[in-house]
């Protein structure tokens, strides 16, 4: 079973989004099932309806989960594991104030020093703990042996006793901290592979020493992915990049090919699963470069299919399809491609420079017959209207697109001929 777990705190972002893609890619390597995980302890913080938006994005997609848990729903076993832990003296109760704790990181920092909890609170015996009436937090000892394990991007890690601390598992309101709710969900989820971005390397060893002091005995995998740099940028979250127009098949291409050695450079996420490889990621961290997922947006919406496609951009015909990718060279993003293709169908009263041509030929458009192809169209209404060269190829333009600029009429006519009525009304 592997895991992806996600906040309801934010929205999913890039660096989200390819832990998810690379959970749901090794999943079906394995074929073991994914897992989701909704971490929503942090009630405070939590946004309503976060949960829902952010799952919602993950089938965009089609990253293919067995259930969703929520992290929440399993407090009673992260209390009666640490009631456990203490009562076997592999965690106490610290009573050290906040204010207490700043003082001690603000000498640490003084004396240039990494912060490490003194132990005060360890060394209290049974009676004094009964006689103090004070909120606490409960704390695990910290290890007495090195924490070592390999990751297949970083090599092997170890980490010292100090590295790790003793650390806070449970808060003064009795709820878990990340690192230890983490630790106990994979515990009774079986997960076998945890997938997570380098970032969070240094909470690994401290998930390890919790499972450890509990006996669990089970080796779960770790594998931490490079970071994606300049991508924090709330104008580069998915889901505004989704509705920037970006298609979902382009942004995972993007995200599986970052410092990844792949066959080809254009692929979907089924194709990937094929030949993927976590041995041909890069240990480095990777830039975030919007061009570059343009363009790989751009060969895919050349790929999609006529009708797909003209879905997306608000019909129901091929024809559409077929006349949104002659703009795909001037427009790579389904928002873009829209804002060509409406103004087509939208009124247009007059045409700046050509007045009077405007309405001569837009009167002789409704009365048209019909033609099968631009020529036969143009040398129609230049017989009706004695209009020629720019005179006549502007204004129409302009009438039959919205605009003075684009691909080829003799290329757009055929596409739209069906909807002359509609466009010159």
């Amino acid at each position: 079973m592997l895991r992806f777990a996600s906040r309801p705190t934010a929205d999913i972002n890039l660096g989200n989004l390819r832990v998810a893609i690379f959970n749901h890619i090794l999943s079906k390597k394995l074929n073991q099932q994914l897992l989701i995980r909704i971490d929503d302890i942090d009630k405070e913080n939590n946004i309503e309806g976060k949960d829902k938006e952010n799952l919602e994005i993950l089938s965009l997609f089609s990253i293919d989960y067995s259930h969703v848990v929520y992290q929440s729903e399993n407090l009673k076993y992260h209390q009666k594991l640490a009631m456990q832990l203490m009562s076997q003296q592999k965690a106490f109760s610290c009573f050290c104030s906040d204010d207490k704790l700043k003082e001690l990181k603000e000498k640490s920092k003084e004396l240039n020093k990494k912060f490490n909890y003194d132990g005060f609170c360890e060394t209290l015996s049974n009676e004094t703990i009964l006689n103090v009436n004070a909120p606490f937090t409960v704390r695990i000892k910290k290890p007495e042996e090195n924490i070592k394990f390999e990751d297949p991007l970083e090599g092997i890690l170890k980490y010292k006793p100090l590295d790790i601390d003793s650390f806070v598992i449970l808060k003064h309101d009795k709820t878990p901290t990340y690192n230890y709710a983490s630790s106990i969900d994979d515990m009774l989820y079986n997960i076998s592979t945890v997938i997570t971005e380098k970032d969070q390397i240094s909470n690994t060893p401290k998930q390890m020493h919790i499972r450890n002091k509990l006996n669990y005995d089970k080796e779960i995998n770790y594998i931490h992915l490079p970071i994606i740099l300049n991508s924090d940028n709330n104008k580069y979250s998915v889901k505004l990049l989704i509705d920037e127009g970006f298609l979902p098949s382009a942004i995972a291409n993007y995200l599986v090919l970052l410092g990844n050695k792949t066959p080809n450079e254009i692929f979907t996420l089924e194709e990937a699963i094929e030949w993927f490889d976590i041995d041909n990621i890069s240990k480095d961290d990777v830039e975030f470069d919007i061009d570059k997922l343009k363009f790989i947006n751009e060969k895919h919406l050349e790929l999609i299919d006529d009708m797909r496609l003209s879905k997306i951009l608000g019909f129901a015909d091929s024809d559409i399809g077929k006349l949104g990718k002659l703009y795909i060279k001037e427009a790579n993003t389904i928002k873009e491609l829209k804002s060509k293709i409406h103004p087509i169908f939208k009124a247009k009263t007059s045409c700046v420079g050509f007045e009077d041509e405007f309405k001569l030929i837009k009167e002789c458009l409704k009365n048209a017959p019909f033609h099968n192809n631009f020529n036969d169209l143009e040398k129609y209404i230049t017989n009706e209207t004695q209009l020629k060269d720019k005179n006549l190829l502007k204004p129409l333009r302009y009438i039959l697109t919205g605009t003075l600029t684009g691909p080829n009429m003799s290329d757009i006519y055929p596409l739209i001929k069906n909807y002359l009525g509609e466009i010159v009304k």
